[in-house]
């Protein structure tokens, strides 16, 4: 069974920076994100012919990682109400549809794309999205990403070996890599000085932030 999660926040706002907003109803209604994104959905429908597709969307309340970290986004400017009212649009498309949507109070919809990825089993799974930190799911040979570089059609398609040769890290180190080199689009700071050649250097070298001989002296010791 091949299973298509795609991160409705993230491909509707490339949707809507990538067309121009002078597409409307003849009452106004700005529908740039709207038909961009439905564009979207009828090719990955067309190209990858999947058993089943959900779309995941974030909520406007705080999750927990802002209760982990206050600053997480906070310098990100509010977006056009053209864009939010156009949000609400794709759900009800979707829901027109029959196309399942999951979103979740106090999680993103990355949280459910990783939810779905752990409990994939034997099945297949690609996630479509614009959102780097799904790179960390990918699993060889049923979970890949399917990466949205720009506008409404430009994607490539990432197994192990492709995030490896993106980033210079394996899935399994993505994680520790991003928490070196940081990630401005959301307000997060890594190591000062660390970019991210250095952090995946750092990586190769060390395989992983945890100190691994401290950890097996704790375990021994608990033991």
């Amino acid at each position: 069974m091949k299973l298509l999660a795609l991160d409705g926040n993230s491909l509707t706002y490339r949707a809507f920076f990538a067309l121009p907003t002078d597409m409307a109803t003849a009452s106004g209604q700005v529908t740039n994100a709207v038909y961009g994104f439905t564009s979207m959905l009828t090719t990955l429908m067309k190209d990858q012919r999947p058993d089943g597709v959900v779309v995941v969307f974030d909520r406007k309340e705080l999750t927990f990682r802002h209760e982990a970290a206050p600053e997480y986004k906070a310098q990100r400017e509010k977006q056009p109400d053209s864009l939010y009212s156009q949000l609400d649009t794709v759900k009800e498309l979707l829901a027109a549809a029959g196309v399942t949507t999951l979103e979740c109070a106090g999680f993103e919809g990355d949280d459910i794309i990783a939810t779905i990825a752990a409990g994939i089993g034997d099945n297949e799974l690609l996630i479509v999205t614009g959102d780097r930190d799904s790179y960390q799911l990918v699993k060889d040979p049923l979970v890949r990403v399917l990466y949205n570089k720009r506008g409404v059609s430009d994607y490539a398609l990432y197994d192990e070996s492709g995030i490896k040769e993106r980033t210079g890290v394996t899935p399994s180190q993505y994680a520790d890599y991003a928490a070196l080199r940081g990630d401005p689009s959301d307000n997060l700071e890594g190591v000062p000085g660390v970019g991210e050649k250095t952090a995946a250097k750092l990586i190769t070298q060390y395989e992983t932030l945890v100190d691994r001989k401290s950890t097996r002296l704790n375990s021994s010791h608990v033991a």
